[in-house]
């Protein structure tokens, strides 16, 4: 069975008619994983005996004629979700040998169905960046062009299901980082309403922001997912107490009428001209299939990235001060109490994490706590206002991913506030707790994919998918040759 790009729904088929048993179809994917990941990275951790435990038990599942969805289905699973026995790193040293000793609430969600664990993908460290090049273990490459990052802070996720190590995966998105890696490596995903996925067993990094979302071959995979995730948890503060739809119940239905707003600071010339041009190509193209385009604007764009990083570097300064060496994470050395934190937190952080940490505890200091902090959290209200605005006129909001297609690895080691400025496209749809898909929606000249975002109202992932799944019924993707 040719397993390159094959969607959940085919893998389900073949399963239930017994074309391939669920171990059969889990050797396929270690061999792709045994070939092919020497030179992507996109794993830390394969979790190959686990998976033919899991395997076994899903086949009995299935010979009984039960099978849930995702019944012996293989998964890639994000390296800052914990898994019960299974090494979860963050992709840091901090992390290094940490066993977590619960299931995260999605991963119970996804045992309930008998999924099987390929392993534990690649990210940046702690979620902090746009490349998983800050990656300790493991720096994935971009499966279109192995020069190239593949985004982050998911790109393990979206490079494993890209090339075909994984039908599909699960991720993390705190500021674009389900959606710019799903893009710059030709994939679908999605990034939940905040509060729909359950965050508990997510390892933090800014916890008003983050949110546990599925990267998968299409929308249609994604919805499937999402109905196996989703839902009210009561282990979750932050857990959205509210009815869970079936996500896949407008997909394939007409968007005749449905209205499609183009915010025009989303098409400023910081956006390269390819990526502009195919994300308006599209526009015109869902337009022919009967969507309204309607042009607005969105002023407060351009404090979107200093206001997210203002509120995501002091909400990760307070979620990683657990670190010290003594509670929990990688103990270094030291005499006295400050020498053995000072230690633990040099050796096991890394460069970019230290960056963050010493931003965000700048920004809560006396004396800029009301200059910077508190003026972030005004801005954040005038983002939800200009989106509110803009969803009184329409039903989605079509823009482009990422600026520009993948670069070069270290093309931005040593400008920071450029990956940062990268995040434009993407971040104000976590101030404001939307949910948002990103497709493929072109290739450049030399080959790489080109994605646009679908943002929808609070609790609207149906109509999001709506869409996404209607312009991918047209369009005819392109597989890397990896």
């Amino acid at each position: 069975m040719d397993i390159k790009r094959t969607n959940i729904r085919a893998l389900r088929k073949a399963l239930d008619s017994k074309e391939i048993s669920a171990a059969e179809l889990c050797g396929e994917y270690f061999k792709r994983i045994e070939d092919a990941d020497p030179r992507l990275l996109s794993y830390i951790t394969v979790t190959k005996e686990k998976a033919l435990q899991d395997a076994e038990k899903a086949q009995a599942v299935i010979n009984a004629g039960n099978s849930a969805p995702l019944t012996g289905i293989p998964l890639a699973v994000k390296d800052n979700i914990c898994i019960d026995g299974v090494r979860t790193t963050c992709a840091s040293k901090m992390l290094e040998n940490f066993i977590p000793p619960y299931n995260a609430a999605v991963i119970e969600k996804l045992n309930a169905q008998g999924y099987v664990l390929l392993g534990k993908t690649s990210m940046d460290e702690f979620a902090m960046g746009g490349s998983t090049q800050t990656s300790a273990f493991a720096k994935t490459r971009n499966p279109y062009d192995l020069e190239r990052v593949p985004g982050g802070s998911s790109g393990g996720s979206a490079a494993a299901v890209a090339a075909g190590l994984a039908p599909a995966a699960l991720g993390s998105d705190t500021g674009g980082s389900i959606r710019q890696p799903a893009s710059f490596c030709g994939v679908t995903g999605i990034k939940p309403t905040y509060g729909r996925v359950s965050r508990y067993g997510l390892v933090a990094f800014a916890s008003s922001l983050d949110q546990i979302g599925p990267i998968a071959n299409d929308a249609r995979d994604c919805a499937l997912l999402l109905n196996a995730i989703c839902g009210h948890d009561r282990h979750d503060a932050t857990s959205a107490n509210v009815d869970t739809p079936d996500f896949s119940e407008k997909i394939g239905k007409p968007i005749s009428g449905l209205k499609i707003a183009l915010p025009k600071e989303f098409f400023s010339d910081a956006v390269e001209p390819a990526v502009k041009q195919h994300v308006l190509d599209a526009s015109k193209e869902l337009e022919k299939r009967g969507a309204v385009l309607v042009d607005c604007s969105m002023p407060g764009l351009k404090y979107a990235v200093p206001a997210y990083y203002l509120i995501a570097c002091a909400e990760a300064a307070s979620n990683l001060s657990r670190f010290d060496g003594i509670k929990y994470g990688f103990r270094g050395e030291g005499r006295t109490y400050e020498e053995l934190i000072r230690d633990s937190r040099s050796r096991g952080f890394g460069e970019e994490v230290k960056r963050r940490i010493l931003l965000g505890n700048y920004a809560l200091s006396s004396g800029y706590y009301d200059a910077y902090y508190k003026k972030a959290l005004a801005l954040k209200q005038e983002i939800i206002k200009e989106y509110n605005d803009i969803f009184g006129i329409a039903d989605v909001i079509l823009t482009p991913t990422a600026p520009t297609p993948a670069y070069k690895i270290g093309e931005q080691d040593n400008d920071p506030v450029k990956m940062y400025m990268a995040d434009i496209c993407t971040v104000t749809v976590n101030i404001a707790k939307l949910p948002a898909v990103s497709t493929t929606c072109g290739y450049t000249e030399n080959g790489l994919p080109v994605g646009m975002s679908i943002i929808g109202r609070r609790f609207d992932e149906t109509t999001v998918l709506q869409v996404a799944d209607e312009w991918e019924n047209g369009f005819a993707p392109i597989s890397p040759k990896l």
